[in-house]
């Protein structure tokens, strides 16, 4: 699995919308955390700048944490995995995406998380092609994430990577359990999609493969389901699209109008 085409050699656009590239990453020492995103954006505007974001962390500890070091930890976990930024592209559209439907919220934010950390990101040919029921293989998955990031980590680091890992693919329901974790379908919806066709135009994909691509892959989604489902988007007013015979026109200026850096 590749989240970006092999004939796409740079990632200086996608680093411009907010993607995250390296050996680097925030799973090292925590999960995508859910329940904090899920707790701050309820009390801050749409509107909200950094600094916002900081105050509502820090100063009026929105997230209930018992110490000021832990609320500044937060802080920057949550600006590392999301960019908690209007000028950070892929934040700026998850949160508008976010407030529009409260059922995706935990696959968009599992999208955005993938988009800026790449250990997240190695772990993801070691979940999303599980058969439903299958038990999620750490041996193997280890293996996969080695390849993905190289040598810099050991294998306690990369273990732990991989026990945070697994719990933010239960945070977005792709995993269940507790010890013995076993994948499960999501459910995909026009709004999650919409998602996955931003990220995936971000790193290069085009047309039809936009459609095909492993962001679309992480929904659950068939090509076919993932058309499906931009038409709606489309009559919800998210996006442009006309389809006709082999070409795929897909316009996103409606779901993002904004400039880059904006």
């Amino acid at each position: 699995m590749a989240l970006i085409p092999a004939a796409n050699s740079t990632a200086s656009n996608a680093e411009r919308l907010g993607f995250r590239f390296g050996d680097k990453g925030t799973h090292t020492s925590r999960t995508m955390m859910l329940d904090e995103l899920s707790a701050l954006l309820e009390v801050t505007p749409m509107s909200a700048g950094r600094k916002d974001y900081a105050t509502a962390i820090i100063d009026e500890n929105a997230l209930a944490k018992d110490t000021l070091s832990t609320r500044k930890l937060s802080n920057q976990r949550l600006g590392e995995l999301y960019g908690l930024d209007p000028s950070v592209a892929v934040f700026r559209v998850m949160r508008r995406l976010w407030a529009a439907d409260q059922k995706s919220r935990p696959l968009l934010a599992l999208l955005c998380a993938i988009a800026r950390d790449p250990l997240l990101a190695g772990t993801v040919p070691a979940v999303v092609p599980l058969a439903e029921g299958q038990e999620f293989p750490r041996v193997q998955a280890r293996s996969i994430l080695r390849q993905a990031v190289g040598p810099r980590l050991n294998d306690a680091i990369l273990d732990k990577v991989l026990r945070n890992a697994a719990s933010s693919w239960t945070q977005s329901g792709h995993l269940e359990g507790r010890t013995f974790k076993k994948r499960r379908r999501v459910v995909a919806t026009p709004w999650t999609v919409v998602y996955a066709l931003y990220l995936g135009r971000a790193v290069g994909f085009t047309g039809g493969e936009l459609f095909a691509s492993d962001w679309m892959a992480i929904l659950d989604v068939s090509p076919a389901e993932a058309e499906r489902l931009a038409g709606e988007a489309k009559r919800l007013g998210l996006i442009d699209l006309s389809i006709s015979a082999d070409i795929v026109d897909i316009g996103l200026d409606r779901l993002d109008p904004m400039p880059v850096g904006v």
